[in-house]
């Protein structure tokens, strides 16, 4: 299953959060500290003392403390017989890190942060960043997602990506999801942020970080077009 069906749904569908009673964590969530041992020729990356590295696409992403880490059990999800979430040349979830665990019932959006690797191949004919929100807007909308603006360029430091944002009516709450892409090495990277409003969105985005690269010439706003609905 590509990583634009399963971890953005994923994503969404286990950051519901709204029932009316505060749950507690389950006693056997692993806390964000813990190290994952990577192989040295592995694109996955690795999470030490609430900071993921990946060096093989260089960036960073700093998780916020106390954060929930289920990348395991959704590359678990994410892989079958033929697609072991572990062979690079398929998608993979990076990092997939929760507010609290998935299971744990509360009143409020479950933050979520999703980092995926897919292979350009998985799509014949892209060639941008912004060529992969086509099949992504037909996922999220299918689950009820509308669309909030319209793919636009978004600097992370001197980093060019190509963002689109959603949002979901959740009974009282709405969930607002971002999703930041860009091409590197032969994989198209996404980067889902899902929080309970855009502020808290882009606080989650501002964990991201792209090792030193030469900024572009001319200047891009951050600020997104006027909000769109399809």
């Amino acid at each position: 299953m590509r990583v634009v069906a399963c971890a953005v749904l994923f994503a969404g569908l286990a950051s519901t959060g709204i029932a009316r009673a505060q749950g507690s964590a389950e006693s056997s969530s692993r806390p964000i500290a813990q190290t994952r041992a990577q192989s040295a020729a592995s694109i996955a990356g690795s999470l030490h003392q609430d900071k993921y590295d990946n060096p093989h696409f260089g960036f960073s992403y700093k998780v916020p403390f106390g954060w929930v880490d289920r990348t395991s059990e959704m590359q678990d999800n994410d892989s079958d017989a033929d697609h072991p979430a572990t062979d690079p040349a398929k998608a993979q979830v990076l990092l997939g890190v929760f507010e609290r665990p998935p299971v744990a019932i509360g009143e409020s959006i479950n933050s979520t942060v999703v980092i995926a690797a897919e292979s350009i191949s998985s799509y014949p004919g892209l060639k941008t960043a912004v060529d992969y929100f086509d099949p992504l807007e037909e996922v999220v909308t299918a689950k009820g997602f509308k669309v909030v603006n319209q793919p636009y360029e978004f600097p992370v430091g001197g980093k060019q990506l190509a963002r689109e944002d959603f949002s979901q009516e959740r009974g009282k709450l709405t969930l607002h999801q971002s999703t930041l892409v860009v091409l590197s090495k032969g994989y198209v990277l996404s980067f889902t942020y899902i929080a309970g409003s855009d502020d808290e969105v882009d606080e989650l985005i501002e964990g991201l970080s792209f090792s030193s690269v030469s900024r572009p010439t001319g200047s891009h706003s951050q600020t997104p077009p006027a909000a769109s609905k399809k």
